[in-house]
């Protein structure tokens, strides 16, 4: 109701604007050019633009017709009297009338053609995560279960070394679910037209923090690489949004790139923005799929070589949508001396409204 409310008063209010600009456009022809002859085209000009930038035909028209009451009443002669027995009167209500009817329906279809072109792309997004999710879950899924069916049917006949091992399969395999169901709550969460994030200034260091936590819990044995400004650096952001998108990226270099030895974090700003830099010195991200990563695909140089096609599943997908609601930039290239780099720009400052997807 209060979206409604708000759409209305921001068309009555462009209208209001564009027909007031225009009134005193005329004056200014009327006065300093002495000539009437270019008041007509003004107005018209506002009634295009007002077409254009209010929804439906309503206000349209609403603007033709005040246009032609203000021609008539304050350029035509008689001068402060509305007179449409005049034939030239008639004719300008009639034209302002079409202009008005002919750009509301082109720009009701453009409108709608780019509603369906986004929803296209909704679709194609969705279809992406269901096939990712669809292979990610599979694989880890039967290791649970074969793990479990092979303690509660022959479990006598495993040494207390193997059942350790099926054990701590399970339980890491449990642990990589909980992520996956993380990200895909995300995608809920972020997903629909009226889906909105708060940002709040956040310390970059802090951010950081939670994520190396939270990295080095999953992954002990790897060690990463961080560069930060010595300077408080305050970022407007959901973080708990921003963790999952720095700790999923950290996590495909883990995963996927072979060969890794050096993993690095990196902060710095430049120009208002916020940028931050996961280099890996792996085997790098194939040059099919680059331009399309975070739409779901993502495979590593090796695993082309191999014959197999690597998914990071949703992660990037999630990670893309989650930067793009923050209204920030992602990238990935390949590095010149080896491996990749994820790259995230954030705006350093904020409007403090809420962002909408």
């Amino acid at each position: 109701m209060k979206k409604k409310i708000w759409d209305i008063a921001r068309n009555i209010f462009r209208v209001v604007i564009t027909l007031a600009v225009g009134f005193l456009i005329c004056l200014l022809i009327q006065h300093f050019l002495d000539n009437d002859f270019l008041i007509p085209s003004v107005l018209v000009l506002c009634v295009f633009l007002i077409a254009i930038y209010t929804d439906g035909y309503v206000y349209g028209t609403l603007g033709a017709i005040i246009s032609v009451v203000i021609l008539n009443f304050a350029f035509t002669f008689p001068y402060f009297r509305i007179n449409l027995t005049m034939p030239e009167n008639v004719v300008s209500v009639i034209i302002m009338l079409a202009i008005t009817l002919v750009t509301c329906y082109l720009t009701s279809k453009i409108r709608y053609q780019e509603q369906i072109k986004s929803e296209s792309e909704k679709e194609k997004m969705r279809a992406n995560l269901l096939r990712a999710v669809s292979h990610d879950l599979r694989t880890p899924l039967t290791t649970i279960y074969g793990a479990s069916s092979a303690l509660l049917e022959n479990g006598n006949e495993f040494s207390e070394e193997q059942k350790r091992k099926l054990l701590s399969g399970i339980k890491e395999d449990s642990q990589w679910l909980c992520r996956m169901v993380e990200n895909l709550l995300s995608v809920t969460r972020l997903d629909g037209d009226n889906v909105k994030i708060v940002k709040t200034p956040i310390p970059l260091d802090e951010l950081i923090d939670a994520v190396l936590v939270k990295f080095h819990k999953h992954y002990p044995g790897v060690e990463v690489e961080v560069s930060i400004p010595d300077e408080l650096v305050m970022i407007p952001m959901d973080p708990i949004l921003m963790e999952q998108v720095v700790m999923n990226i950290l996590e495909n270099a883990v995963i996927h790139a072979d060969g890794m030895k050096n993993l690095r974090l990196e902060v710095h700003t430049d120009k208002g923005k916020a940028v931050f830099e996961i280099k890996d010195d792996g085997c790098g991200i194939h040059e099919d799929i680059l331009d399309h990563i975070f739409t779901g695909g993502y495979a590593r140089q090796s695993e082309v070589a191999d014959g197999r096609k690597g998914n990071a599943g949703i992660g990037l997908s999630v990670c893309a949508t989650i930067i793009k609601a923050h209204g920030g930039v992602i990238t990935a290239r390949n590095l010149e001396e080896g491996g990749a780099c994820f790259t995230l720009a954030l705006d350093l400052e904020d409007d403090n409204e809420k962002q909408q997807i």
